[in-house]
């Protein structure tokens, strides 16, 4: 079966267009609240400035009052030589503490609406990546990958045959789904195993041209599925995970 091009290209504009209202709608806020936030800066540094004009002019009032006490008692000029050379370095140093504190805070600020930004746009493409994957998978799927499917059924029913088992409960049938109709050997050896696994169930074979290429399992009140949406589901979810573990190990490195 060929794979639909214009169905392909038309995700392709589709994620395109995504790009672009993200970036429109999204990442121009985002510059809207680094532009408000480098004002914020800009008025802390003017407040700096001031408080250093503020220690300059202490500075002055103790070049002032040295002149003035110089004819006065020794003591009394080291005494205001120490009062003013204090002042001056504490407002220095509450105006230098100040403006480290607001520089550290924009640069994680603007680190986490970076990693924000990256993630929506690492998911979205993630999401185009699958919906092609599952559409070029779902177009070029046959009857053949549907058996080789059925032929690593075995080791999979294995697995979970104690769930199977409670789910059966007092059932006495299961019904085993394609897409396309299996051949007289691959429906004997989903029996074979069903068999087995679930003495006594009784095994009916359907098609449903509506399913996902693969093999639908449903005994008792349970279902289970090895089709081509169900292992890009699966892709899906190792790829969230890896996604959150990069987003975590971000987060955590700028602290060693």
């Amino acid at each position: 079966m060929s794979i639909d091009w214009i169905t392909v290209i038309a995700q392709i504009a589709n994620f395109l267009v995504l790009v672009w209202l993200l970036k429109r709608f999204l990442y121009r806020p985002i510059l809207d609240g680094i532009d408000a936030r480098e004002a914020e800066i800009a008025r802390g540094m003017a407040a700096a400035g001031e408080a250093q004009q503020k220690a300059q002019a202490a500075e002055t009032d103790y070049r002032n009052r040295q002149a003035q006490l110089l004819s006065e008692q020794d003591a009394i000029v080291e005494e205001a030589l120490r009062a003013s050379e204090k002042e001056r370095d504490t407002l220095l140093a509450e105006a230098r503490a100040r403006l480290e504190q607001e520089q550290k805070d924009w640069l994680a600020h603007l680190q986490r609406e970076r990693d924000k930004f990256t993630g929506q746009l690492q998911r979205a493409a993630e999401e185009t990546l699958l919906e092609l994957t599952r559409k070029a998978l779902r177009d070029l799927a046959d009857a053949t990958l549907e058996e080789t499917i059925v032929r690593h059924v075995s080791a999979r029913l294995q697995a979970i045959a104690s769930e199977l088992s409670h789910a059966a409960g007092d059932s006495t049938g299961a019904v085993a789904s394609t897409r396309e109709p299996l051949s007289e050997a691959a429906q004997q050896r989903v029996q074979a195993h069903v068999e087995q696994l679930l003495p006594g169930i009784a095994l009916r074979f359907e098609t449903d041209a509506q399913q996902a290429p693969g093999l639908v399992l449903r005994v008792g009140g349970a279902q289970v599925s090895w089709t081509i949406d169900s292992y890009i589901d699966e892709f899906d979810a190792m790829l969230n995970e890896r996604l959150a573990a990069g987003t975590s190990g971000r987060m955590q490195a700028p602290g060693g």
